[in-house]
């Protein structure tokens, strides 16, 4: 059944769109990577690869018109391959963040999983859905991309069929919708890695200090020296986690344990509606350009590139030329809290046969002047 819709979905794709273009962009083990450019009317424009669903590049003006690619990458397929890629742009599957002992107990059974990072696993093993070719079409002017990850892919049980979706519309937003079904009981948390730096993507920690940040959350996830949650729920309130006002980050990132923010922030509790809600904004003010979040999820990673390689160093080679060091971007990954499926207090994130994970997130860009 699942390989049925897999087909039908490719062979209905449409091959070109007004709003959307694309062409190829090399090929892994003989499969081809394409590359994805959506427009609109106001000449923002966004590169989108199958390989991992990932977002290579978001060009979007400045307040004096300026155009400025503001998400980090690589220029070819070849930098996405490479061990030191960060997840850079990519759609993290099957399971986002870290599962402690990369293990779990899924209906009484103790369920293992690959140990990607030590002990734990990360962003769903070694080779996740960040790894691997989505089939994609153009519909209705949108991209949709889709994966078949089969039973016991990096150990986690139940064939699953995914796909992303991203609708890029007039007014700067990128929405991003992520669906999933399962044939058997297993964790689901998709998130999208995309490391911001709305001062442009090469120009690292020295303008992402300008930012500011404005987080709606109340409470955040305590973690332990591994990262992985205790399952301590705690209220932001009188520290470095409370960001509800807005916050200049390089008033506030080297002060927090771990050397920047790496944490889990939880958004208000809505039990009347799963609608989108607003998670974040950020600005800088040299440029002008702004990025609001709004997600239909419980939480969001707040990530400021913390280990990406310090100053004295080579860094990592991106586009353009560019080099990519600590503290050079920041990721607003909306998601459920880590390791859910150990802590019975998280919110519930096993799926079930009949059920459909959904996860929207949305992306506006805009300008101030």
């Amino acid at each position: 059944m699942f390989i049925i819709i897999i087909v039908a979905i490719t062979l209905s794709a449409v091959m070109a769109d007004a709003a959307i273009t694309y062409r190829s962009w090399g090929q892994i083990n003989g499969k081809p990577v394409k590359l994805f450019t959506l427009k609109n009317e106001y000449h923002q424009e966004i590169d989108i690869i199958n390989y991992g669903a990932t977002i290579k590049a978001i060009r979007t003006p400045d307040k004096n018109g300026r155009l400025d690619d503001v998400v980090l990458g690589f220029d070819d397929i070849d930098g996405y391959l490479k061990k030191d890629n960060p997840y850079f742009g990519a759609t993290i599957g099957r399971v986002a963040n870290r599962i402690g002992g990369g293990q779990f107990n899924l209906d009484g059974i103790e369920i293992n999983v690959s140990k990607n990072i030590g002990n734990d696993t990360l962003h769903g093993g070694f080779k996740g859905w960040s790894a691997k070719i989505w089939e994609s079409t153009i519909q209705n002017n949108s991209l949709i991309m889709t994966l078949l990850s089969d039973d016991n892919d990096e150990g986690f049980p139940g064939a699953v069929i995914a796909t992303t979706t991203f609708k890029f519309n007039n007014d700067g937003s990128l929405i991003i919708e992520m669906k999933a079904c399962t044939t058997k009981a297993t964790p689901i948390n998709l998130t999208n890695h995309s490391y911001f730096n709305l001062a442009g993507h090469g120009t690292n920690a020295e303008e992402l200090y300008k930012h500011s940040i404005t987080m709606n959350a109340d409470r955040w996830t305590v973690t332990d020296s591994a990262s992985i949650p205790t399952g301590e729920i705690r209220s932001v309130t009188g520290s470095l986690m409370d960001l509800r006002k807005p916050t200049i980050l390089g008033n506030v990132i080297n002060q927090v344990v771990g050397g920047g923010y790496d944490y889990n922030f939880c958004l208000p509790e809505n039990n009347e509606t799963k609608s989108e809600k607003l998670v974040a904004q950020v600005k800088h003010s040299d440029s002008g350009r702004t990025l609001e979040v709004y997600s239909n999820q419980p939480g969001v990673q707040l990530y400021t590139s913390n280990f990406l390689p310090e100053p004295n160093t080579s860094g990592i080679a991106g586009k353009s030329g560019k080099s990519y060091f600590k503290h050079g971007a920041l990721c607003l990954e909306t998601q459920n809290y880590p390791d859910a499926m150990n802590h019975k207090n998280f919110p519930n994130s096993i799926m079930r046969p009949g059920e459909i994970y959904n996860h929207v997130v949305i992306y506006k860009f805009g300008v101030e002047k």
